[in-house]
């Protein structure tokens, strides 16, 4: 298990998220009913539990969760496609946007109108997602234990990765291993700020001021999108100069 990575950046701007919240709870609304068609028992249906985990660890109100698990019941609301898109942003940086999307075609114009504004350019799919693994991730803040406690717990667990920082430790661990690393995670140190399976880059590019601020448009445009669920790239950005790009 290795001590750091470069993942921090990439789940950039959590206030700018939480300015939001309206549009990423009707996210998380979508995903709990979609991931509930197959089941609505969380002890037999794990995405449906991914998804319920997710949606609290962004606060999400009980009573919504609820309504997204009865709508699935009911047979009520759209069907949704998932669908992955791929592409090139400013300074070469890769970018994979996952939907859920009741429209193919407009999310398709969207998503590649969203890269052409802002000096990128959409693929073809697995165009830029071999550059990425596909891990679980589980996040607590860094209040929560000592980085010692953490990466000695995320090792018992059977997990891949520690990165703790001054703000958060994020544990990382095969997709298979998910939901066993998850409730290992949450039996010794509670519910987690966040847990997902996600996109991780294995390599980092380093972007000046200039095409990060291009660059973080982009990727701002791409999770204004209702129907774009998450948005991963692989690039680093210095922390002064996110700060300033972020006022």
């Amino acid at each position: 298990m290795a001590g750091h990575s470069k993942f921090k950046n990439i789940m950039h701007r959590k206030g700018r998220q939480d300015a939001k919240r309206a549009k990423v709870f009707a996210k998380l609304a979508k995903e709990i009913s979609v991931a509930a068609r197959t089941g609505t028992d969380i002890d037999f249906n794990p995405r449906l539990r991914l998804a319920v985990a997710a949606a609290k660890g962004q606060n999400m109100p009980h009573d919504n969760i609820k309504r997204a698990i009865q709508k699935a019941e009911s047979g009520d609301g759209a069907n949704y496609d998932e669908v992955r898109y791929e592409g090139y942003g400013p300074g070469g940086v890769a970018v994979i946007v996952e939907t859920l999307t009741d429209n193919r075609n407009r999310t398709a114009s969207e998503v590649r109108s969203a890269f052409s504004k802002h000096g990128g350019n959409m693929g073809e799919t697995g165009s830029v997602s071999f550059m990425f693994d596909r891990v679980g991730m589980v996040i607590y803040p860094a209040e929560k234990a000592s980085a010692d406690d953490v990466f000695e717990a995320a090792l018992e667990a059977g997990a891949q990765d520690v990165d703790s920082s001054d703000d958060a430790h994020e544990i990382t661990c095969e997709p298979d291993d998910f939901s066993t690393v998850r409730d290992a995670l949450e039996e010794t140190f509670g519910e987690p700020q966040e847990a997902r399976l996600d996109w991780k880059p294995q390599n980092a590019i380093d972007v000046d001021e200039d095409t990060a601020g291009t660059l973080l448009k982009l990727l701002d445009a791409l999770e204004d999108n209702d129907d774009v669920q998450r948005v991963a790239a692989n690039f680093d950005v210095d922390d002064e100069i996110l700060e300033r790009l972020s006022a």
